[in-house]
């Protein structure tokens, strides 16, 4: 028997919600706040190129978004592409991201080099993450690469990422990471990554048209202000237009905001949605006349620059202009996300000349900045055991952001195989 089930949230989740929803013959009717579909995938006019706000890229072990891209008939728009890293440390621009590139870096003692490589080869190896779930990351990893690669390698990472919240990660989260970069090899020195012709608006724009082919409903600019739960039962939604009925509702909007939708949850329930930390960021992407280097992913290790690395875009995805992304990660608490857009647009036009000491100002087509408050989950040691299950105890009522598929780092494949598995179970 269909069922209508409402759906908050349009990003990547979301839309992978209703597509299985409406897939399965249901009615789903997905609720979004912004004016476009995507949530941190969302796409902008950037001076007369349609891009994301926020740079995304895929990996060849991205099973769910590649499985994804055949259901809606689009996998000839995937392209891949032999990418490129490097390091910028003490004024150097190296190569980085294989052992050649490694053994003769600049900066770092060959034991060291070799500590860090054999910590990086056994994360790709390892299946089993539940006995790093309690680890706390930086112990975990200085132990295996030893203080000084930690000092070179690692430590201004976790300074310009987490501050305060540095020392008390969870070592499972921090190898997800590791690991999906070193599985997106197809041999040791070679990385290949992937991107959608047209970008990610062509998986959204696909996923929407899909949803609505198939009964969905899709509403922009249409925040849900509650929940309205009654006798400890879903029954339906309130918006700016009014009261509108549902037996079930699925919530796929960040977690802290679920507190405030659903006043009337349990207070235990209340308290660890309330205990949850996100980062926040603040993302500059830059259009110049010339490429900044030829790397996709740039660590940078400098103390003049507040930023653990930037991303040259089109060193990924080709474009008649180049396209840098430069993302300034903090705790939403922080001072420094309170500062305007122009103090950390002045700084990456500083960063990319410092690194590219041939740009000029007449370089710089255009330079933005987007901010997303609630940017990535804050994992700490024991994460998995503090996270409220997404299936709440109020009847008809689901509740899960990118914080569900821990120890797994937020990504658009991820955020689908948890959509479609939840859209399952929701109708089970």
């Amino acid at each position: 028997m269909a069922e209508r089930i409402a759906v908050l949230g349009a990003g990547p989740m979301g839309l992978a919600v209703a597509f299985q929803l409406a897939r399965d013959g249901h009615e789903p009717v997905v609720f979004e706040a912004d004016d476009r579909v995507g949530g941190m995938t969302a796409a902008f006019d950037f001076n007369g190129l349609t891009i994301e706000r926020y740079y995304h890229f895929h990996c060849i072990s991205d099973r769910d978004f590649l499985e994804m891209l055949d259901a809606l008939g689009i996998a000839d728009r995937m392209r891949w592409t032999e990418t490129r890293m490097g390091y910028w440390f003490q004024g150097r621009l190296q190569a980085w991201g294989n052992p050649v590139a490694l053994l003769r870096f600049k900066g770092l003692s060959l034991v060291a080099k070799v500590r860090y490589g054999l910590h990086a080869f056994l994360c790709t190896r390892r299946k089993d993450w539940r006995p790093l779930d309690k680890l706390e990351a930086t112990g975990w990893i200085r132990r295996w690469v030893g203080a000084e690669a930690y000092e070179v390698l690692w430590r201004r990472l976790f300074d310009y990422k987490f501050y305060d919240f540095k020392d008390n990660l969870s070592a499972a989260w921090i190898w997800s990471r590791i690991r999906r970069i070193g599985t997106s090899r197809y041999n040791l020195f070679r990385e290949k990554l992937g991107y959608l012709d047209g970008g990610s608006d062509t998986l959204l724009q696909a996923l929407r048209a899909d949803i609505e082919a198939h009964g969905g409903e899709i509403r922009l600019k249409t925040p849900v202000t509650r929940v309205r739960v009654e006798d400890g039962t879903v029954r339906g939604v309130e918006t700016g237009a009014g009261f509108e009925p549902f037996s079930k509702v699925v919530s796929t909007v960040p977690l802290p905001y679920v507190a405030r939708l659903v006043p009337d949850l349990p207070p235990d329930v209340l308290s660890a949605f309330g205990a949850i930390r996100n980062i926040a960021v603040v993302c500059v992407i830059a259009k110049l006349r010339r490429q900044v280097t030829e790397n996709f992913w740039l660590n940078t290790n400098d103390p003049d620059m507040d930023i653990p690395g930037l991303v040259e875009y089109t060193n990924l995805r080709p474009l008649d202009q180049h396209i840098v992304y430069v993302p300034f990660y903090m705790p939403g608490e922080h001072p420094k996300f309170a500062e305007p857009d122009q103090a950390f647009l002045d700084k990456v036009r500083r960063y990319l000349k410092k690194i590219n000491p041939s740009l000029v100002d007449a370089d710089f087509i255009d330079i933005r900045a987007s901010r997303y408050r609630f940017a990535q989950p804050i994992c700490p040691p024991g994460y998995l055991e503090t996270l409220p299950p997404a299936d709440l105890p109020i009847a008809g009522l689901w509740a899960a952001d990118t914080s569900h598929y821990y120890p797994e780092d937020r990504g658009i494949s991820e955020s689908i195989g948890f959509g479609r598995k939840l859209a399952r179970d929701v109708v089970a």
